[in-house]
């Protein structure tokens, strides 16, 4: 194998636990399997390679500088030469980028710091610096809070994540849901203006949108006692039954929600252009896929539609 010069520089220090040699028989360990924690650079160079020289104190001081998010292996061409052999590199300096135990980028020749910086910082964002709290795992956290129904608790750990990232669509989606569970509707529709547009089909800011609009409806629809006797009155009535089925949904009785829209799809699927299987579609939205409620309500409406 032929390997071109691509350039010309003095080798520096190395940092062990960021920056490390690697061989033939540790590189599955130093690269593939260390690249399924953070990202991993492997830097192809060889002694008497010049521009080598003047990239590799450039890599070593930017990872560094990355606290973690990203790791550097060198790899001698001349002591090493099968694992470049087998990834084709023809030209040193060779640099290639592993996460998650896959080549995933790279660049050859001794590029000016700006562009490895850009490179660097493209290939570890969002990828927490060590020591740094992770943004998914504060999510997982947030998430199981509120599942356990305190909206409270996951607001302010939601608020951890976004003190991180302020643009975290997860975060910002979750925190608009605890102001939607406690009702606090003009807060939800704050947060949520703060999702750019581009996100807004997001399923978790369209699920919490749902949500809102559900709510908004519910204010104006009365009380469920009152509803409740014009639909025994009237059972044709599918107004009152459909502002019936938005004030239980209100109070969290999902299945009797389903129930009542569920009956106006039965008597008249036509009713207010198909407005009952379009309110159940917008809940089923806003109680998300998984919910045991949704995976139910759409196989009572399918079964309703193609019986």
């Amino acid at each position: 194998m032929t390997i071109v010069e691509q350039g010309s520089g003095a080798t520096p220090q190395v940092t062990p636990d960021l920056i490390k040699e690697t061989t033939t028989q540790s590189f599955m360990k130093d690269v593939i399997e260390e690249s399924r924690r953070q990202p991993v650079l492997i830097d192809f160079w060889a002694p008497w390679c010049g521009p080598c020289r003047q990239l590799t104190p450039v890599l070593e001081k930017l990872v560094r500088a990355a606290k973690g998010k990203v790791k550097l292996v060198k790899m001698n061409i001349d002591e090493h030469p099968a694992i470049p052999g087998q990834m084709g590199i023809q030209s040193i300096p060779a640099v290639i980028a592993f996460v998650g135990g896959q080549p995933a980028d790279g660049f050859m020749g001794a590029l000016p710091e700006s562009q490895v910086s850009a490179f660097i910082e493209k290939l570890t964002r969002g990828v927490p610096a060590a020591g740094e709290p992770n943004i998914a795992d504060i999510l997982k956290e947030a998430d199981a809070v509120l599942a356990e129904g305190d909206p409270a608790g996951a607001a302010q750990i939601y608020a951890e994540a976004l003190a991180i990232d302020a643009t975290n669509i997860p975060a910002l989606a979750g925190l608009a849901k605890c102001y939607v569970t406690t009702d606090a509707i003009e807060q939800a529709k704050q947060t949520l203006a703060m999702v750019p547009e581009s996100k807004r089909n997001d399923p978790a800011v369209k699920a919490v949108q749902a949500a809102i609009d559900l709510a908004e409806q519910a204010q104006s629809v009365g009380p469920v006692a009152e509803l409740e006797k014009k639909v025994a009155a009237n059972p044709l009535d599918h107004q009152a039954r459909f502002d019936l089925a938005t004030a239980l949904n209100a109070l969290g009785k999902r299945k009797e929600a389903t129930d009542q829209l569920l009956e106006i799809v039965k008597r008249d699927r036509k009713w207010n252009e198909d407005g009952a299987r379009k309110q159940l579609v917008q809940l089923f939205e806003a109680w998300g896929g998984a919910d045991e409620s949704t995976i139910d309500g759409r196989k009572r409406l399918s079964t309703i539609l193609f019986s």
